[in-house]
């Protein structure tokens, strides 16, 4: 009997939340739309600098972007910020760079003066008892999607990241493949949010959003004779080739650099088969891989496109929106795999 899921996306911009219960309809299902983690710990952070108080991070490494930045901002403003070796990472995989930058390291709070601020990508006390006010419990199962670049301390973690991609698609490309039950050697990100969640399924943000993309109707319909599944997520835009279980190709950019005639035309070559990873890397982007044989399939043409920043995919193809959802593309994915596994 299949039981009830807690699918938690964890984002740059927000953080989405599904407890899927299978004795309901799905369209009643409790949903959250969140801001993420990182955006909290940097407000949180800059709260500090409000007060001109020195900064003490504590916790575990977490998604940088907004809170590294204001981490940096923080030590700009002539102020103290103290850390944890754990937590520091959160700016950067070699801790003689966050070292340079001004952070101090710390075997414990230095002084009752600094502030704390607590990273982590997941606090699940702290969601239980927000729910618990509206006679809500956690379920069991729980499942989480995060983006890991991967511990690269010595070299560029847009080429490490995509590794991950490249090592996929060479095994196979099962869609089935993306869901993990433990985090894989050199996810540091994962792994801390799986010491917060012992036993959590785990997923990468893109592939969670991918696999739920393809839960709408008009995909599913056209699956088995291939499609590109686009996500304009926040903070990177990951597109896939794929046809029935498998994966075909996998690209990826951060969206901050795209508008929408540099990815139609992106989109438009990915689907040939001729836009080439040097290419995408050159522009700041992670890349572009391809399985084996995808160069012998006709282009596949129907485009899905779902992400909070899907306006400039507007006109690539159909607005994906599973279960009549967009924003919990990923949340649909996390919970799908989960239920194939369980079977």
């Amino acid at each position: 009997m299949r039981e009830p899921i807690i699918a938690i996306d964890l984002g740059t911009g927000t953080q989405d939340i599904l407890l899927y219960d299978p004795e309901q309809p799905i369209e009643n299902a409790v949903k959250l739309v969140l801001p993420s983690p990182t955006r909290i710990a940097a407000s949180r952070v800059r709260a500090v600098t409000a007060q001109k108080k020195a900064l003490f991070l504590s916790g575990r490494v977490m998604g940088g972007g907004p809170v590294s930045s204001a981490i940096r901002e923080h030590i700009q403003a002539g102020l103290l910020a103290y850390a944890l070796e754990y937590p520091a990472l959160t700016i950067h995989d070699n801790i003689e760079r966050a070292l340079a930058m001004g952070v101090v390291l710390v075997d414990s709070r230095p002084d009752d003066e600094a502030v704390e601020v607590r990273l982590g990508d997941i606090d699940l006390d702290v969601l239980a008892n927000a729910l618990q006010m509206f006679e809500v419990s956690l379920p069991r199962v729980k499942a989480l999607a995060l983006q890991d670049h991967g511990f690269s301390p010595d070299s560029s973690n847009r080429l490490s990241r995509f590794s991950q991609w490249r090592g996929f698609l060479e095994a196979g490309g099962n869609i089935a493949d993306l869901l993990y039950l433990k985090p894989p050697e050199g996810l540091t990100r994962m792994a801390a949010a799986f010491e917060s969640v012992p036993g959590a399924y785990l997923m990468d943000t893109g592939a969670a959003a991918l696999r739920g993309a393809i839960l709408d109707d008009y995909a599913a319909e056209r699956l088995d004779d291939g499609l590109l599944a686009v996500n304009t997520g926040n903070g990177h835009t990951v597109a896939a080739l794929v046809r029935g279980n498998r994966v075909w190709g996998v690209y990826e950019h951060h969206t901050s650099l795209l508008d929408p005639e540099k990815l139609a035309d992106q989109m438009d070559r990915f689907a040939k088969g001729s836009l080439t990873h040097d290419e995408i890397f050159e522009q700041g982007g992670h890349g572009v891989v391809y399985g084996p044989d995808y160069h012998n399939l006709k282009p596949f043409k129907p485009v899905v496109v779902t992400g909070p920043r899907r306006e400039i995919a507007r006109e690539l193809g159909h607005p994906a929106a599973p279960y009549g959802d967009m924003m919990l593309s990923g949340c649909f994915g996390l919970m799908e795999a989960v239920r194939e596994y369980q079977g």
